[in-house]
């Protein structure tokens, strides 16, 4: 993991520098295991995540939107009772380990000084964020509850002693020297990046590997010599954020990592590659959870419509036959008399043939020769009126079959509020059967709330994540002169540029969205078509989202992530 000890010292030293002496003036849970601190600092407000997600722990300052809950959660409820309106005295890291404690100072219900301490242990999926009351060291809740049958060592409930995870006996690493190197690696042993992680604290697994590249030709030489000089580097704050983009893996750091041998991106502080580097991932995993059911549905529902096309496709090609069918019937009624009972097929000259060569007719030996004619004229008129129909059916099951396909790619790119909205859709849609909802009735109500983004002049971009917000977008919201973009013949989301004349650079950006909320996002060259809001109609009775255009204009346009977060900050 790339948040190891290290790098936690060095985000608490930026938190410090930032937030200490912050007043936290609000308190949100947005989600299940994320808080957000809003806290006014040296004249600058802040928004300082603490997440304990299982997958993407971690402490920052952000510039990441969050959607809160109409009513928030018990935990949320009880972090504002104590601690709105304190003061952050100190931030700091236990030994280290991946351990960040928040130490505030404010005043109770009943006026008198309270210290509290806001622990957040960073700790893949036993992440936890504890609220103990410092002068008693007991905890008054955490956002993950603990008893002492699944951790004999503590358990973190309300009214418990707070005690901390056990210490692990490894050695300082800014503390240690190169003789330090020399005596706990056992260079005959190999796999000496195991050896610096199970010795050294704070150390993880891709750190070890850096140091051992940059050794270069491993030996008691070189690799105390290139411990020493990274250790010097972190020791004394000189950090260069880097998110590397191997071709196997992406990692972020203090420093750029030379061993991935990729793309690196740097950053200014290391809030700002965080919210790079998770930009979409926790929402995406919390979508995932949230519309694993819709998802499924929707790759089952897409499935059996493809299974349907091939069978119709195959009742198709029988309809083609019916002329043959009308061939048999007629030679078997003009040789009726050379037919009997209990024949397989018969043999006769085809007179529509200017060869006048023979054909066999195949025979049911259960029917008599008149059945038999009968029952080839029978499937000759079912599979002359069948063509018509098939062929619609097969028209209606490639709508299903592309109306599947947007919302599997809508639920890909959706936000968790955006997942309800294409339940609401499917629900509309008869596909699933509405749930029983309490709270606010008239939520159903709502407008759609469009993302919106700007391009580097100013201009305001929205974009319709789903097709409610695709209809509301292009239907009511946008002027008929406005510029509307969508993928040419993909899957994905209208866009529309607030502007009757908008440059050519902010055409190439509004595209670039339109490819990235798209089912080609990560291709290249992905062909985006535009046109005036005017050009583009709905037909009746279409599936929702679906549009007709005309007069339009393509670009072509490779999705990147860092333009998307440029234009959305």
């Amino acid at each position: 993991m790339s948040f190891d000890g290290l790098f936690t010292r060095a985000i608490t030293h930026e938190l410090s520098s930032l937030l200490k002496g912050g007043r936290i003036n609000k308190i949100h849970q947005p989600y299940k295991n994320e808080i957000i601190l809003a806290v006014r600092a040296n004249g600058v407000n802040h928004k300082l995540l603490l997440s304990a997600h299982p997958s993407y722990a971690r402490v920052q300052i952000t510039n990441e939107q969050y959607d809160n809950p109409n009513e928030p959660p018990m935990f949320c409820m009880l972090l504002r009772k104590h601690l709105e309106g304190f003061i952050i005295e100190d931030i700091k890291q236990a030994g280290l380990d991946r351990m960040i404690i928040f130490e505030v100072k404010g005043r109770n219900e009943i006026g008198d000084i309270s210290y509290k301490q806001l622990i957040v242990e960073i700790m893949g999926r036993h992440s936890n964020i504890i609220i103990v009351d410092k002068n008693r060291n007991v905890i008054l809740d955490s956002i993950k509850h603990i008893s002492f049958a699944v951790n004999s060592h503590r358990a973190i409930m309300p009214g418990q002693e707070y005690i901390m995870p056990p210490q692990q006996e490894k050695l300082n690493p800014l503390e240690a020297g190169e003789e330090d190197v020399l005596r706990v690696v056992d260079f005959n042993a190999g796999k000496i990046d195991k050896q610096l992680v199970a010795n050294f604290a704070g150390v993880s697994p891709v750190l070890a590997k850096e140091i051992t590249f940059k050794a270069g030709l491993v030996n008691r030489t070189t690799l105390p010599k290139a411990f020493a000089a990274m250790m010097e580097e972190i020791k004394n704050h000189h950090y260069k954020p880097a998110v590397t983009y191997g071709s196997n893996k992406e990692a972020f750091y203090l420093l750029p990592f030379e061993h991935l041998q990729g793309e690196t991106k740097s950053f200014e502080t290391l809030s700002q590659l965080l919210d790079r580097f998770y930009f979409g991932k926790a929402e995406r995993d919390r979508v995932k959870q949230q519309g694993n059911d819709l998802e499924r549905l929707l790759a089952n529902e897409k499935e059996k419509n493809e299974k349907k096309i091939k069978k119709l496709e195959g009742t198709l090609e029988d309809a083609k036959k019916a002329e043959q069918f009308q061939l048999y019937g007629e030679l078997l009624t003009a040789n009726i008399f050379m037919a009997q009972k209990g024949m397989q097929e018969i043999s006769v000259v085809n007179y529509y043939d200017e060869n006048g060569a023979s054909i066999n007719i195949p025979l049911d030996p259960r029917k008599t020769p008149s059945e038999n004619a009968q029952k080839y004229f029978t499937k000759y008129q079912k599979a002359k009126n069948s063509v018509n129909i098939v062929k619609e059916q097969i028209q209606l099951a490639q709508e299903e079959v592309a109306y599947f396909e947007s919302l599997l790619q809508q639920v890909e790119a959706a936000s968790p509020k955006d997942i309800e909205e294409i339940r609401e859709e499917l629900i509309e849609g008869g596909y699933i059967r509405a749930r029983q909802k309490k709270g606010n009735k008239n939520k159903q109500n709502l407008k759609p709330v469009l993302e919106k983004y700007h391009s580097t002049d100013g201009t305001e971009i929205l974009v319709g994540k789903n097709n409610k917000q695709n209809d509301y977008l292009t239907n009511k919201v946008a002027a008929r002169d406005e510029i509307w973009l969508h993928t040419k013949d993909i899957p994905g989301s209208h866009v529309v540029i607030r502007s009757k004349e908008p440059s050519e650079d902010v055409i190439l950006e509004a595209a670039q969205i339109a490819a990235y909320f798209s089912k080609a996002r990560n291709s290249s060259s992905v062909p985006v078509d535009f046109t005036r809001v005017r050009h583009v109609k709905k037909p009746a009775g279409a599936k929702p989202g679906f549009v007709i255009y005309e007069q339009q204009q393509t670009v072509y346009i490779t999705p990147d992530e860092d333009v998307i977060l440029k234009l959305k900050q």
